[in-house]
């Protein structure tokens, strides 16, 4: 597999792949110190994390921006989603920079949000966490389908491949998948309570990295 990576995807890789097992090891041998130190809030595998959904989103902007002239506007709509996207996603991370800015959360987030932040992704609905139903249980659905089912619906059905071209969706190449699929058993392995905060990065990660090279990287260039 590491004869077909590019020289960015191979340092990408090997950078994940040293944080995924070292959060291991502190796991392993002290799941405290993983969770109060390396995964806590605000902590560099949370900070990892919104700095690769981040990037997601400026590089979309890039391309949205260059290729604006030349390109439908299917395309526009898709590349624009994505800007959006991950700049929410990014945003959500870091509880819209409260903490960093010393904001105070309104009455509305300090009643109905799990940590008392201004964030989505913690409130609460009933005694679950909004973050349980979608950001946990529905983003793995979306997950399996984009990065186990996608691929092989766009390599045999051109209609398929005809309509994630036209919403400028990168497709997985292999390696993607087989590094998520990695990374999830590493994680499943750490018995740190906050084991899922390095699987928020490693999607971070691996998803930066296909929006850099996905398969169908046509769809990043001019008409």
């Amino acid at each position: 597999m590491m004869s077909i990576l590019t020289k960015i995807e191979k340092i990408g890789y090997s950078i994940l792949l040293a944080i995924v097992l070292f959060g291991l090891y502190l796991g392993l041998s002290d799941d405290i110190y993983f969770d109060v130190n390396y995964a806590q809030e605000d902590g560099p595998v949370e900070w990892g994390t919104a700095i690769m959904l981040l990037g997601i989103c400026i590089l979309s902007l890039y391309h949205l921006l260059r290729l604006w002239g030349t390109k439908k506007i299917l395309w526009k709509l898709g590349t624009s989603i994505f800007v959006v996207l991950f700049l929410f996603a990014a945003g959500e991370e870091i509880s819209w920079g409260q903490r960093i800015f010393g904001v105070e959360s309104s009455e509305f987030f300090i009643e109905n949000n799990a940590q008392g932040e201004t964030n989505l992704h913690n409130l609460m609905v009933g005694e679950t966490k909004i973050n349980k139903i979608i950001f946990s249980q529905l983003l793995f659905l979306v997950m399996f389908l984009y990065l186990l089912v996608t691929p092989i619906l766009y390599r045999k059905f051109g209609w398929f491949k005809d309509l994630a071209n036209n919403f400028a969706v990168p497709i997985v190449k292999w390696h993607h998948t087989i590094a998520f699929l990695v990374v999830t058993i590493f994680v499943a392995l750490n018995p740190a309570s906050r084991t899922w905060e390095v699987y928020e990065l490693a999607f971070g990660a691996i998803f930066f990295l296909i929006f850099m090279g996905p398969l169908n990287k046509e769809i990043f260039e001019r008409e």
